[in-house]
């Protein structure tokens, strides 16, 4: 049985997967940089071990620290959150190499789905739909230009090995195709040592929805429903909610039973993401994060099961206490990324927090590890909050995130808060009315008012 974790992150995050722990019985321990040796997680920890300096590749990146860390403390598993080295397959095997288990998938599956053309093609093998596109990589323009051809403009160039909009070109006309081609390719082997890039048919209103699983190592696999998170900005994900308002129970129960059956298909451990595009109707898979995601909170929140606790469980070797008509979604619920940023500019805000308080009540949930006093260093992605609430209907949760949002204080530092008070009441966010292209066009119209 674990019985001691090291959690190979920071932040919220890292102070999410110690609740879990201490809560199952399960001694931590952390790992930090430097800059975050007065983080809350750091504090809270039964143990800590310096790994760094402040810059991440060496520090957080750094697999030969963070494994010497596990032996010195003696822990026998390695929580790697997300974002840092969630999502790397060397990662995962070098901690199985050192009889350490992985809280996550097998460094096969994260292969498999970390390639975006791999996954692609075992998805579809699978039962999933996906979107019209190359049948795999687009070396040349005349390749990507016969392609475009067939499924028709507007299409997208993508990186095999991409993620957060790097790497992805939208190109409308065959005059933009082949700068798009090579420019995205020069993009991808920047910024993903990999140049490899496809095309795929650029939907012009879809919503993005992605449906969370969860499997044992005995052949249990379930859905946990889906959740919307077409609030975007530059492909990064500003406001989640489930369920979406775009889909009915019929919808719901469609396309997580499809989900179901095709990772059950591959054999995959531990939690998961499968994460489409939804338009008129139908749904297009972009890609499977193998890891646990930043709004896996609104799942927890409508359905009652804690995914990090289950994600140590799997790894454990426990089977799944529940099955698949076990699972009841409850209400609504919304959670929103709070940045140290300007709420419209976007520009990075760190700094010393000289006031905080957070909001309460019932079915209000943040997940934060900010307090009075803490310096938010300038090294790290710029979320320092999740405000999460749940009501019993949409109606309910909107209006419970309205208070929320204005109790909820942090000064000394700009944050978004201020653009989610904006969201949450224009007419489009409250009638469920929006895409993934909403929010950019929104944003727009406030820098001409």
């Amino acid at each position: 049985m674990i019985e001691k974790v090291l959690i190979a992150n920071r932040g919220e995050i890292a102070l999410r997967i110690h609740r879990a722990c201490h809560e199952m019985g399960i001694k931590t321990v952390a790992v930090h940089s430097t800059a975050d040796e007065s983080a809350m997680h750091v504090r809270l920890a039964d143990e800590s071990v310096c790994i760094g300096p402040p810059p991440s590749t060496d520090s957080y990146l750094n697999i030969p620290a963070i494994i010497s860390a596990a032996e010195i403390t003696g822990a026998d598993a390695i929580h790697p959150g997300y974002g840092f080295l969630s999502e790397s397959a060397k990662f995962a095997e070098i901690i199985e190499k050192h009889d350490i288990k992985f809280i996550g998938p097998t460094a096969d599956h994260i292969n498999l789905m970390g390639d975006k053309i791999s996954a692609k093609a075992a998805v579809q093998k699978a039962g999933i739909p996906v979107v019209p596109g190359s049948d795999g990589e687009v070396r040349e323009f005349k390749d990507a230009a016969i392609v475009a051809g067939k499924i028709g403009y507007p299409v997208i160039v993508k990186a095999a090995s991409g993620g957060g909009g790097r790497g992805m070109k939208i190109v409308h006309d065959e005059s933009e195709l082949e700068l798009a081609v090579s420019s995205a390719k020069r993009e991808a082997a920047v910024s993903f040592g990999d140049g490899t890039v496809y095309l795929e048919k650029f939907l012009t209103t879809p919503r993005h929805i992605e449906i969370q699983v969860l499997a044992d190592t005995h052949g249990n696999v379930v859905h946990l429903g889906e959740r919307d998170c077409s609030l975007q900005r530059r492909h990064q994900k500003i406001l989640e909610e489930s369920p979406s308002p775009a889909l009915n129970s019929e919808g719901r129960d469609k396309i997580g039973e499809v989900c179901r059956k095709a990772v059950k298909s591959i054999g995959y451990r531990g939690a998961g993401t499968i994460e489409f595009l939804y338009e008129n109707g139908e749904f297009y898979f972009i890609e499977m994060n193998t890891r646990l995601q930043v709004e896996h909170p609104v799942t927890e929140m409508i359905t009652g099961i804690d995914l990090v606790r289950e994600q140590i469980r799997i790894a454990d070797g426990l089977p799944l206490n529940f099955k698949q008509e076990d699972i009841k979604f409850s209400g609504h619920a919304i959670e929103c990324r709070i940045n140290a940023e300007d709420p419209f500019t976007f520009m990075p805000s760190p700094g010393q927090v000289t006031d905080y308080h957070t909001p309460g009540g019932l079915d209000v949930r943040v997940d934060s590890g900010l307090y009075t006093r803490y310096k938010i260093p300038p090294h790290y992605d710029s979320m320092i909050a999740k405000l999460i609430v749940h009501g019993k209907t949409r109606n309910e949760c909107l209006m419970r995130l309205r208070r929320s949002l204005e109790e909820y204080v942090i000064d000394g530092i700009k944050t978004t808060i201020p653009l989610h008070q904006k969201l949450i009441r224009e007419d489009d966010f409250i009638n469920g009315d929006y895409n993934i292209h909403w929010l950019e066009k929104y944003l727009d119209s406030l820098l001409d008012e």
